[in-house]
């Protein structure tokens, strides 16, 4: 698929900055090694980055730690109105850093539109959070002195966030840790470092003082982050990605006993009872899926619908997938990018083939398209059994597979069948069936007739092996701080 950049992603391009951001410069590295970003629609290079090492690390943690105690004594209120401003810089910029993520991610436009906007969100949200910090003073109940409890900032933290949706995982880290009255590292995907460096000029030129954010893309993502959780100075660290790498990050910590916050794999199951609304449940199932092209935590990955209405969700479901126009995310008109990389297009192939041997019906897509980028088409399989190891891993890719049962406790024992507990849907019109089935369900977040329920103001986060610790939401901001108890005569 043969593409070329609209005007203005070649002059954003031309302006982009790719040092590494420490102590409010973009620098680059000590040894002046950079690494390409690439462009998954074309696998032709954007631009290159520095390079971070080891040693770049610890000059980012000395940086840090020297800002932290007079960020931590800034009024809540000046830290409240540099979020803000950023708050603002950003939506200014919306479509700036929605072209950005689309050259660097491959996504659709329209997508990297909606994460622009939400990610602005998130620093508005803890703008209003940063002075809502409370604490409490209370009588002993045995009447021998007062109980103050106060909350303070952790200190240096250390934020890892991943390539599907490289300004909001940030702003989502950022926003709560500056708040709080934290100094805060990040080290973003190194397949999409570009809207971090560029959303690091934003709170710069916001004001945030040199030595607050520092940026680090690297290409040795486990040294450079081991060598900061080796500091005793850094207190936190927090991570969205895989879940094999969290477990590398919790051992980490623990050397330490540093705080986490790891938001982790998902196995997200949308079932459709049949009492549903059909139509909504398939508007509904489209944009669980298809958001971010699939590639997203939250995505649903398990379709589980009762039998009597199984075709009738299929062909309707099909018949959206197959309205969507694949192209670079850029071009007019497209509906659904490419994959990051070639090794993910590989591993949803992977699945696919996995399900059509174990006997699964191919209703779209499932080829890979010939010519240049990584790309994947819609495609929907039915038939599938719901313990079939097709719908044990992560598609993280555009591919809806559908499976039937018959009776409620049928449907919530195969959703509640995996060691993965981030986000579930389902759809019902019966009022008591939806608090059972809410509660039932083994997930951090549950969406009840809706199939996007991400949202700056709650928390997000999941249980089992999906996580430790809560993002967004009034829970957002208790992640970075401290509670201490003073005792009082």
């Amino acid at each position: 698929m043969n593409s070329t950049y609209p005007d203005s992603a070649e002059q954003l391009l031309r302006t982009l900055p790719t040092g590494l951001r420490i102590g409010g410069q973009s620098v680059p590295s000590i040894t002046g090694a950079a690494f390409d970003v690439t462009d998954p629609a074309t696998e032709r290079t954007l631009t290159s980055v520095a390079d971070a090492t080891v040693d770049d690390a610890l000059r980012a943690v000395e940086t840090a730690h020297s800002a932290a105690s007079v960020w931590a004594a800034t009024p809540t209120r000046e830290r409240s109105d540099i979020l803000r401003r950023s708050y603002e810089i950003l939506v200014e910029r919306t479509d700036e850093f929605a072209m950005l993520m689309t050259l660097e991610l491959g996504r659709a436009l329209p997508d990297s539109l909606a994460e622009a906007r939400y990610g602005a969100d998130f620093l508005r949200w803890f703008a209003e959070e940063a002075t809502r910090i409370n604490g409490r003073v209370t009588t002993s109940p045995g009447g021998t002195g007062q109980i103050v409890v106060a909350h303070e900032p952790l200190g240096v933290c250390l934020a890892i966030t991943p390539w599907n949706f490289p300004l909001a995982m940030g702003t989502r880290k950022i926003g709560p840790a500056l708040a709080a009255g934290n100094v805060m590292i990040v080290k973003p995907a190194s397949e999409t470092p570009l809207t971090m460096l560029a959303l690091a000029d934003v709170l710069t030129e916001a004001g945030l003082p040199a030595g607050v954010l520092s940026v680090l893309p690297t290409s040795n993502a486990g040294g450079v982050t081991g060598a900061i959780l080796s500091d005793s100075r850094v207190r936190k660290v927090s991570f969205t990605g895989s879940t094999r790498v969290g477990q590398i990050l919790l051992r980490q910590a623990a050397e330490r006993v540093q705080r986490t916050s790891m938001e982790l794999g998902g196995n997200a199951p949308f079932l459709v009872f049949d009492d549903a609304d059909v139509d909504a449940a398939v508007e509904g199932a489209f944009a669980a899926k298809m958001r971010n092209g699939g590639e997203a935590c939250t995505a649903a990955n398990r379709f589980l619908v009762h039998s009597t209405i199984a075709e009738e969700f299929t062909t309707k479901l099909t018949e959206k997938m197959a309205a969507l126009r694949l192209g670079a995310g850029y071009d007019a008109g497209v509906t659904l990018g490419p994959l990051i990389s070639a090794d993910q297009r590989a591993s949803v192939a992977g699945i696919v083939e996995s399900a059509l041997a174990s006997g699964a019906r191919l209703r779209l897509g499932g080829k890979i398209p010939d010519g240049e980028g990584f790309f994947y088409p819609p495609t929907v399989l039915d038939q599938v059994d719901a313990y079939a190891p097709a719908t044990r891993e992560e598609v993280f890719g555009p591919v809806a597979i559908i499976s039937t049962f018959q009776t409620e406790n049928e449907a919530v024992a195969a959703a509640n069948s995996t060691e993965y507990g981030l986000a579930a849907y389902f759809y019902s019109r019966d009022i008591d069936r939806c608090k059972r089935v809410a509660t039932a369900l083994r997930a951090g977040m549950v969406g009840v007739n809706r199939g996007i329920i991400s949202d700056v103001a709650a928390p997000f986060g999941g249980v089992k092996m999906s996580g430790i610790g809560r993002e967004g939401g009034s829970e957002g901001i208790s992640d970075y701080l401290d509670s201490k108890y003073i005792a009082l005569t």
